[in-house]
């Protein structure tokens, strides 16, 4: 996926892969804030991150539904229901593509908002982007990608962020590493 990093809606739905993945670094977490990043979940992103079972919690699992519970304290990640109409949509979209209920869920109510849906599932963003258009549907990636554009996130920050993100369990280090080098690339070209 090509990524503007000089564009980034900051209203987004997130799914919950992308809430684990913002949430994993305090830093990409706290620089997004501090650019007026909004974060919204659907009552069923919420319910897959903090009330569905899991095989095995581990101490990192514990330490991300914290910061999520923390977030969400702050009024960040509020989560949202769908009404029996997008509940519908969910359906149909569900017959497209194999993809679980909080992606779906997500996509469903990115479009009722007309707010950007930040998700870093492949098949998601795919489907996201035929039923939104691409220039609704954005990653983690793309958000480092956008804060390092505009002079937030240095190349320490950036080592830092991989780090934090790499502690937690997370996988994502060489997209976000190959979103910070394009900004990079797009800062030079600009000057």
């Amino acid at each position: 996926m090509q990524i503007n990093p000089s564009e980034f809606k900051i209203s987004n739905v997130v799914d919950t892969c992308a809430v684990w993945h913002i949430l994993s670094s305090n830093i990409l977490y706290y620089k997004a804030k501090a650019a007026n990043c909004a974060f919204c979940i659907t009552y069923f992103v919420n319910y897959e991150c903090l009330y569905k079972p899991r095989k095995e919690k581990s101490g990192k699992d514990e330490e991300l539904i914290s910061r999520l519970k923390f977030a969400q304290a702050k009024r960040q990640f509020s989560a949202y229901e769908l009404d029996i109409e997008d509940l519908q949509e969910v359906e149909i979209l569900r017959r497209r593509k194999n993809l679980g209920k909080g992606e779906l869920t997500s996509i469903a109510f990115a479009k009722k908002t007309n707010i950007a849906f930040l998700t870093d599932d492949q098949k998601a963003r795919k489907l996201a982007n035929s039923v939104l258009g691409q220039e609704q549907v954005q990653t983690t990636p793309h958000l480092l990608s956008w804060l390092t554009f505009k002079g937030d996130i240095g190349d320490s920050d950036k080592n830092d962020i991989k780090k934090e993100h790499h502690d937690m369990g997370q996988k994502l280090g060489p997209h976000l590493e190959n979103g910070f080098c394009e900004a990079m690339r797009c800062r030079l070209m600009a000057r």
